[in-house]
This record gives C-alpha cells, sequence and structure tokens, in this order.
C-alpha cells in the first residue's frame, strides 16, 4: 500500500521512506533524553529540568522546512526540532542538564542556563559575525513565558528590510534578499501574556515572515486552558487578525500534533505564504501531550483526570506515529522494536560520556587540592581540625566546586597563625583557582573583544569663530543625518519618529531623506518597539529604538532586563545584539512625565550601557562612539536640552564622547559635587552662588553610569578637596547611593574626607505636577546651594556661620 504524500518533494519511495525513519529515529532520541533527563535530577545529578517530551511530531514538521539562514525564536520545550537541525546532540542535551561551563561540550550556554535553552553560534571567536545566511539559526532562548515574542518579531522584520531597502543589498552575510522565515514557539498557556498579544498585532500591522508554533496541551503547568483562554481555544479569539480580501492580516491554520502528514503539509504551507510573501502565520497545533508534567518538580498526576491520563498515553505523537508507520507498510513492528532499543543505548551513552566528561575536570580540580591540603595537614599544628576537611573533600566522588573550594578556604582559617611554605602554595592555589573558575560563571557581561565601547577613544567636538548657537535638536539632527549617510544599516523607529521626526525634531526630515524603512513611525507598544531592535541587532542591522520618554521605559523592562542584557552572557559570547535605546528625561511636569528610574535601570540593566549626557554635542558624540562597537546601550537625553542653545560644532561626525569616562566641568578646591543630565545645570548655577560666599565647588559630570568612572578620576577629585556630594533627582538611594557605593566600595574615597560624603536627591514619590511641584519635589538650586553650605558649616562654624 502506498503511503500518502507527506511532502511536495519529488522524491522515490525509498528516500521518503527513509526520510520517515529518520524522523521516527529523532522522536525516540528525544523521548528517550526527556526520560533519562528526568531520573538524572531525581538522582541529584542535575538540580532542574524541563523537556520536550509529547511535542515531537509538530517539531519534526518545522525542522523540514527550516532552512539555512532562518531564524527561530522559541520555547525551552523544542529540543526535537535542535536535533531535526542537526544542532543538538545526546551529550549536549546531558551537558546541559549538569551545567558543564565548557562551551565546546555545552553550546548554548557552557552551563549558564538550565537546559532546554538553546543557541547557535552566530559569532566568531573574535566577535565578528560569521555568514547567517550559511547556517540555521537559533536565537538564544529565555525562561520568562512569552519573553521570546518581541525579538521574534525583530528577527522576521529585518528580513523585511532586507528585501525592500537598497542601501543593504550588500550585507550579504545576513540575509539573502530576505527570504528568511523567522520561526517562534510558544506553549499555549503562555499565549495569555501581553507579549504575545502585542507582537502579534505589531506583526499583522507590519507584515513580516514570522511563523508562530503555538504547541497546545491544554495546560499551562498545572492549570487548564479553561483558566487561561477564552473559549478555551486561541485559534478561535485570533480568528480576527485573519487575512481576508480586504484586510493585510494572518494565515492561520490548525493541525493535531499527532498527525504526521498534516503537520508536514501544514508546515509546508506556512513556509511558502511566509518565505515568498512575507505573510505571517499562526499554527495552532492541537492535541499535544506532556507525559512527564511541567518540569522535575511535580507530577501531572496530581491535577489530570484519569481520563486525560489514558487520553494522553493513546494520543501520544510518538505511539500514534509508530501506528502510522506501520499501518502505510513502512517499516514493520520488529524493526522499529530494533529503532527503540537502539535509541535507549544511544542515549543510555551519550548520558555516560557527557557525565564523565563534566566529572573528570571536576575530579581533577579535587585532586590538585587534595594534594596542596595534605601538604598542609602535614605541616600545622591544627592537623586535628584540617583532617576531618580533606577526609570529607576526598569522600566525595561526585564533587562540585563548591566543595573544593569550601575545604581550602576553611582550611585557610586554621592557619592564621601559621607560617611555612605550604600555607603559600595553599593560598596561592586558591588564588589561582577563583582566578581560573570565577569566568566561566562570570565573564562576557560586557564585550570583552577590542571594539568594545570602551576601546573607542575621545574625539572632542572643534567650534569655528564663528560657531553658530543653535537649539540642542538641530545638533541632535544633523549628527543623525551624517551617521546614517555614514552607516547604510543605521535605522531607527519609535512613536513619533518618523514623519514628524520625533516629538522633539530631532529627526526632522530624516524620514523624507532616508525613507519609512530606516526612519519609522511604530504604535505605542514599547515592548515590542525594544523587540524589533533586538531581532534587527542579531541580523546584523544597526537599529535605534526609541522610547518616547524615559518613564515608558518600564512597559519594556522585561525584554531590557531579561533579554538584551543577559544576551552576551547567557551565550558565552556566541551570540550579540548592539541595539541603542534612545529615550529623553527628566525635569518635565508631573507623576508620569518627569520619573527618573536611574536607580532602578542601572540594577536590572546590568549588560547594557546606560549613558546620561548633559547636552546634545555629549549625546550626539555617544551615538558616534556606539556605532563603531558592538554593545547594547542606553542613552537617556535631557529632555530640556532640545531648546536650549549649543555651539554647532564644525566636527560633528567625528565626535566620540569616552564612554565611563567622567569629564570636570568646573574645577574648585573646597568640595566635590557630582552630578549628571539636567541635574548638572542646577548644580551649576549653585555652584556659581557658591562663590559669593567663598565656597569653591569642583563639579564632575558623570556621563555614563554603566560603566562608571573607569579611570578613578572622582576619586583623585576628592584626594583634592577632602568633601563630597553626590546630587541627581532619583529618589533616595537610587542612583546617588550606586555612586555612592563605586566611589566607597571601588575608588575608597574615605581615606580622602574630612567630611561625611553625602547625597542629595528627589522626596522618595514621583514628582508633583506644576512648577511647585517640581521645586519641592526634586532638588533646587536652593537645596543644592544649603546643602553645600551646611557641610562646610560643619567644618568650619567661624568662616560659615549656620543659614537656618
Amino acid at each position: 500500500m502506498q503511503p500518502e504524500t507527506v511532502t511536495s518533494s519529488n522524491i522515490s519511495f525509498e528516500e521518503y521512506r527513509n526520510q520517515i525513519l529518520s524522523d521516527y529515529k529523532i522522536a525516540l532520541i528525544s523521548r528517550e533524553c526527556s526520560l533519562l533527563g528526568r531520573r538524572e535530577v531525581l538522582t541529584g545529578k542535575s538540580k532542574f529540568g524541563i523537556f520536550g517530551g509529547g511535542k515531537e511530531l509538530p517539531q519534526l514538521a518545522m525542522a523540514r522546512v527550516f532552512r539555512n539562514g532562518d531564524f527561530r525564536s522559541g520555547y525551552y520545550r523544542d529540543q526535537t526540532f535542535m536535533m531535526a537541525i542537526d544542532q543538538y546532540t545526546i551529550e549536549q542535551f546531558f551537558a546541559g542538564l549538569y551545567a558543564h561551563t565548557d562551551i565546546q561540550k555545552e553550546p548554548f550556554a557552557a552551563g549558564r542556563q538550565m537546559g532546554g535553552h538553546f543557541a547557535t553560534h552566530s559569532l566568531n571567536e573574535d566577535g565578528s559575525w560569521k555568514n547567517l545566511t550559511q547556517q540555521k539559526n537559533s536565537s538564544s532562548d529565555i525562561s520568562p513565558t512569552a519573553g521570546q515574542m518581541p525579538r521574534l518579531l525583530g528577527l522576521a522584520q529585518a528580513s523585511k528590510v532586507y528585501r525592500n531597502e537598497k542601501s543593504v543589498e550588500n550585507l550579504t552575510n545576513f540575509s539573502t534578499q530576505g527570504n528568511e522565515v523567522a520561526w517562534g514557539t510558544i506553549g499555549n498557556a503562555s499565549t495569555s501574556e501581553g507579549l504575545f498579544w502585542e507582537t502579534i498585532n505589531a506583526a499583522g500591522v507590519l507584515q513580516v515572515p514570522m511563523v508562530i508554533s503555538i504547541w497546545d496541551d491544554e495546560y499551562g503547568i498545572s492549570v487548564h486552558a479553561e483558566h487561561q483562554t477564552t473559549k478555551e481555544d486561541i485559534s478561535l479569539i485570533l480568528e480576527g487578525f485573519r487575512r481576508d480580501e480586504n484586510h493585510e492580516g494572518y494565515e492561520i491554520l490548525k493541525v493535531n500534533g499527532w498527525d504526521y502528514p498534516s503537520l508536514m503539509s501544514t508546515y509546508e504551507r506556512a513556509e511558502e505564504l511566509a518565505r515568498e510573501k512575507h505573510i505571517p502565520v499562526i499554527i495552532h497545533v492541537k492535541e499535544l501531550t506532556q507525559p512527564q508534567g511541567h518540569s522535575t518538580s511535580g507530577s501531572h498526576e496530581r491535577y489530570k483526570s484519569e481520563e486525560r491520563l489514558n487520553w494522553e498515553r493513546e494520543y501520544d505523537c510518538n505511539k500514534k506515529f509508530k501506528e502510522w508507520i506501520i499501518d502505510h507498510n513502512i517499516a514493520t513492528v520488529e524493526e522499529l522494536l530494533d529503532f527503540e532499543k537502539a535509541a535507549k543505548k544511544e542515549v543510555r551513552q551519550g548520558k555516560t560520556n557527557a557525565w564523565n566528561a563534566f566529572i573528570s575536570e571536576i575530579k581533577s580540580e579535587q585532586k590538585e587540592a587534595l594534594e596542596v591540603l595534605k601538604a598542609v595537614e602535614e605541616k600545622s599544628a591544627n592537623k586535628n581540625f584540617i583532617s576531618p576537611l580533606l577526609t570529607s573533600l576526598a569522600s566525595k566522588e561526585e564533587p562540585i566546586r563548591k566543595d573544593i573550594l569550601e575545604a581550602t578556604r576553611k582550611t585557610l582559617r586554621y592557619l592564621t597563625k601559621e607560617n611555612f611554605a605550604e600555607k603559600l602554595t595553599l593560598q596561592n592555589w586558591i588564588n589561582t583557582y577563583i582566578a581560573n573558575i570565577q569566568p566561566k560563571y562570570s565573564d562576557h557581561l560586557y564585550s570583552e573583544n577590542d571594539n568594545n565601547v570602551i576601546s573607542i577613544k575621545e574625539v572632542l567636538p572643534v567650534f569655528d569663530n564663528n560657531a553658530e548657537l543653535v537649539d540642542g535638536r538641530l545638533i541632535i539632527r544633523d549628527n543623525f543625518e551624517k551617521l546614517f549617510d555614514r552607516i547604510p544599516e543605521a535605522l531607527i523607529f519609535g512613536e513619533d519618529s518618523g514623519k514628524i521626526g520625533d516629538v522633539n525634531q530631532g529627526l526632522e526630515g530624516l524620514q523624507e531623506r532616508f525613507g519609512q524603512i530606516r526612519v519609522s513611525d511604530a504604535g505605542i507598544r514599547e515592548a515590542t518597539i525594544i523587540g524589533q531592535g533586538i531581532g534587527m541587532a542579531m541580523r546584523g542591522l544597526r537599529p535605534i529604538a526609541e522610547i518616547q520618554y524615559l518613564d515608558y521605559i518600564l512597559y519594556c523592562i522585561q525584554g531590557l532586563s531579561d533579554d538584551l542584557a543577559t544576551l552576551r552572557y547567557r551565550t558565552f559570547a556566541k551570540q550579540k545584539a548592539p541595539l541603542i535605546i534612545r529615550t529623553r528625561g527628566h525635569r518635565l511636569e508631573g507623576i508620569w512625565h518627569s520619573g527618573s528610574q536611574m536607580g532602578g535601570l542601572i540594577h536590572l540593566l546590568r549588560g547594557i550601557h546606560i549613558l546620561v549626557p548633559r547636552n546634545m554635542t555629549k549625546a550626539a558624540g555617544f551615538y558616534n562612539t556606539l556605532m563603531e562597537s558592538d554593545e547594547p546601550a542606553l542613552v537617556v537625553e535631557c529632555l530640556n536640552g532640545y531648546r536650549l542653545k549649543e555651539k554647532m560644532p564644525s566636527n560633528l561626525s567625528d565626535i566620540r564622547t569616552p564612554i565611563g569616562v567622567v569629564e570636570t566641568i568646573k574645577e574648585g578646591s573646597d568640595i566635590t559635587l557630582v552630578s549628571y543630565g539636567s541635574t548638572l545645570r542646577l548644580v551649576e548655577q549653585a555652584a556659581k552662588e557658591l562663590l559669593s560666599v567663598g565656597i569653591n565647588a569642583e563639579i564632575i559630570d558623570v556621563q555614563s553610569l554603566l560603566p562608571f568612572d573607569l579611570h578613578h578620576d572622582i576619586a583623585k577629585s576628592v584626594s583634592k578637596t577632602n568633601r563630597l556630594l553626590i546630587i541627581d533627582e532619583d529618589v533616595p538611594g537610587g542612583a546617588t547611593g550606586y555612586i555612592l557605593h563605586k566611589l566607597i566600595d571601588e575608588q575608597n574615597v574615605y581615606q580622602y574626607l574630612d567630611s561625611k560624603p553625602q547625597t542629595l536627591s528627589a522626596q522618595p514619590h514621583r514628582p508633583a505636577f506644576g512648577t511647585d511641584g517640581d521645586y519641592f519635589s526634586k532638588p533646587s538650586i536652593e537645596d543644592i546651594f544649603e546643602n553645600i553650605y551646611s557641610i562646610m558649616n560643619e567644618a568650619d562654624p567661624a568662616a560659615y556661620p549656620k543659614l537656618r
């Protein structure tokens, strides 16, 4: 009996049979990995496991139409897909489970993420791009549910840019005429998240080549779809997005997850629409199962009825696939049984290989430590205390590095009053061990390549004798124009960024000059604006994503914090997204338009540079610096600076504002004042007024909060003035607390201080509306003056009598 067609390809029956049996083998291996992986967690060899069992068949169908150059932005159950595109082996599965820190053994995260989080390598060892069109690509997964969706939008939009924008036609390492599809996967319960809906809407508007697979097994952890989704059917409530004769929209396809031939034809249809016509597609894959429950932290028998469990056993996709193969005479029961035995054996061997590779490295380190400890034990008068530590470490057949350092560091405590050569050897061994091992868990938060931001040298602005005084917005506008002329892959987008040239006209006329692809408007949807930027930056473009005001950045903080900020770190520098986020803030009006979230941002966005230029010339220099680098950054322009007059530099496109370098904008001898952004103008005015009472303050502009004062120039200033005040408009303990930590704990300024270091911030609430609201909510010139005077009064009451 000739089986029905699974694909449209013209191949022989033998080739067709081999394809099917190859898929069956992959499904078996993937399932066996899930089963054995769970046991490894329960025996304590791994901390946690979350697996893809029950989702094998649709992932095989997706893999069949996934081409070189395509990108996946997915969900942590896609292990079968990754195996099917030859980007995931059994050994790598278990290396991820064991958190192996060797990037060659665990290529997705070098043990920094739990298993099931996948990432292909986009970068060469020097940080340069590989040819992404010659490989199958997966953007690095994140755990937050639906967090992968905004990035998916950007990955798909990149294809639209490459297909329609002539200025990037030569970037052939990233695209072949925009033919690449971005494939997204998500669990049905996670479609309840706002990030899903925001992405769905944005992609429908943009009409980008995106295919979203919704794996539907009716549950989200233990919660049934009746509590997750209106009408318990996500594709039914998505019907309003379906395209028709008069409206663009989505093609929406439904298919059962156990129906192999229907899955193949469905994914072929989706690929054709997305790849050729750039029509977004939603595939609702129904009637899937999750045979091991949500994760290793619990059992699904606790929340599924016996009727449901029996149905899942009957409709397990691997079981139905096997039945289909037998029914269509593609293989015999005996042949499939041999495949099953072979799969079990192969997975067991792969597990053993992965464990041996993982543990042998640590056992070697354990052996070294024991040799050093034995030498110390023999010499120390505290042998009775040291011996149990040594014995405990030696008894561990499956040690971890924590065990090694606990034993060696605790041993040192017993040697504080002893001196002999073996003690020095132990001290050196511990220091060397930490220096070698700590980077395995901590490096690559920022770029360590030659083109990182701190390697780019300062170029100062040059002013002609007759330099014109212009509104600051013209400086930023003209700089963007020169930047876009120089860098064809640069593009900018956001709310009001296109037609009107942003709310402050910093992009005035640029859409007319460079077109709607490179300078474009976006809807009111901050999370996906950032997602557009992340995805496009991962595909070789240089996007600048505009968040209209600093207050609105809270809408997209999850994507910035969990995705962009961690990307380089969590991929062990194998992926990057040099996205620039442009926003404006400080000193507007009221609770919702004058927030200063800097304290939150500097802690949530480690991995992204945070730059706070005091004027538009400095901001222009930051954009020029960043475009020479390959790192992400947030630039906060001063909202009240667009209409303030600045001299127009004659070398605008050449200016480079250094990152991580402070600037002394007024020298003084009595006190060091540290600030940034809009507050600096108040500090400068207060400093002028202080001269009238004999106080000469030195003012330092931080310029960048991340990184912060790499050359420790503030400490040099404090060593001269012996007093310190940090001023900003954030809440108490926010950015000023961060700056004080840097100065006390890293720059050791305490040794130079004759007075207590102080901070002056805003009130611990959002600013009230109106000019008086601003005056009473944030530091005023009078607040700054009186605070500084009070510090000087304490130091010398006779010279500076008490004010009030």
